[in-house]
């Protein structure tokens, strides 16, 4: 068993450190201070291929898998861009693997290369305002029409729609209750962003001003039925392939904001001298900073088994959820430990780490909470009855 990093995951971290290399501190202050989407960082991104860093050749990607997705969101994070640079990119990482497994030729040709391209921008709209978590419940509705659907309800939560073009969309075909399974009866959709008929409402929030949030008002949207993806009813099962690879990626992102904290804290308790000695000397500072890098690098460990088993075609629900758990919490205390670090400077929007801790919040509650995970491992590795 070799722990080490291939040389394709080491080209990776250089080769998307020196495209981040110019965006530094003054760039992720301004946009947290304005707002405004990185197209910058995308469009770099973009330009380099990286956006489709795990999609098939043969629609314009790199091929690879999910692991290396991690690696680069990893790199992102720890560069400072934290999540509002990993958010920007997102969605094209993991949102479209269902397309990419359930998809048709056809299908994956029409909506794979534009994206990956960044010529087209993609939402993932699948929470709603009243259902949050319990997925099987969604009120958005989708009736077939001939040859299109017509899509009516509300989404919430739904990163980038602001600027995005395209959204996959999980919508109700046929009523919960004439349906065996609540799981059934879901369909899947990847269409435009028509804002005829989706009203898209900004949402004002804490953290991460430069990729937003938001809420959607569907009304009368019509889809075309060669924009469902797969079979009709079988949405849940498609987008479980968006979930887990999501919940890696955010594993990922989670430890890089973590390292970037824990670097800028240590370098700051070796430079700042009080009563005549750096305070990085003293244990009350070394002993949460170490602590937080042990904690930082089992999580890294499990996010990599996750997307190893995810590329392996392994089941890896358990795992993708596990880490997700870990890189959150041990990501949090890194960011609440440098702030502690770094005492009065550490509340100075200069010195990052505020940001850092308000952007960490973010994979702490998203795209699951930490209970619910518990409750899933309970469950589903432990064969505890379910609880929810």
């Amino acid at each position: 068993m070799d722990f080490t990093d291939n040389r394709e995951q080491e080209a990776i971290r250089e080769a998307i450190g020196k495209v981040c290399a110019g965006f530094g501190d003054d760039y992720w202050l301004m946009r947290d201070r304005d707002g405004g989407f990185p197209h910058e960082l995308y469009d770099a991104l973009a330009e380099g291929g990286w956006l489709g860093i795990c999609m098939p050749q043969e629609y314009g990607g790199s091929g690879m898998g999910i692991t290396e997705a991690t690696v680069m969101m990893t790199a992102i994070s720890r560069s400072g861009a934290g999540l509002s640079g990993c958010s920007s990119v997102h969605m094209n990482i993991f949102g479209l693997q269902p397309v990419v497994v359930f998809g048709t030729d056809a299908q994956k040709r029409r909506m794979l290369p534009p994206l990956i391209a960044g010529k087209e921008k993609a939402c993932f709209a699948v929470t709603e305002p009243n259902t949050g978590l319990n997925t099987t419940r969604l009120k958005t509705r989708a009736e077939r029409s001939g040859d299109h659907y017509v899509l009516s309800g509300q989404k919430v939560w739904i990163s980038t729609a602001q600027v995005a073009n395209k959204m996959l969309i999980l919508a109700r075909t046929t009523p919960v209750e004439q349906c065996k399974k609540p799981t059934f009866g879901l369909s899947l959709f990847y269409t435009d962003l028509d804002r005829q008929f989706v009203e898209v409402r900004e949402i004002d929030k804490m953290g991460r001003k430069a990729v937003d949030s938001n809420q959607l008002f569907i009304d009368g949207l019509k889809v075309p039925v060669e924009d469902r993806i797969g079979e009709e009813g079988r949405g849940f099962e498609y987008i479980l392939h968006g979930m887990n690879p999501e919940r890696i990626l955010i594993a990922g992102e989670a430890v890089g904001l973590g390292q970037v904290a824990l670097e800028r804290a240590a370098k700051y308790a070796k430079e700042r001298i009080v009563f005549d000695r750096p305070i990085g000397q003293n244990q009350a500072i070394q002993h949460p900073l170490a602590q937080s890098w042990m904690e930082l690098e089992a999580a890294w460990l499990m996010a990599m088994r996750a997307a190893w088993k995810y590329d392996a075609k392994k089941d890896c629900g358990a795992d993708a959820n596990a880490a997700k758990y870990m890189a959150a919490e041990a990501g949090f205390a890194a960011c609440q430990r440098a702030m502690a670090t770094l005492g009065g400077f550490g509340y100075a929007k200069e010195y990052q780490v505020e940001r850092y801790l308000r952007e960490m919040l973010i994979p702490r509650v998203a795209p699951i909470s930490p209970q619910l995970i518990l409750c899933f491992i309970a469950e589903k590795v432990l064969g505890m009855p379910k609880s929810y």
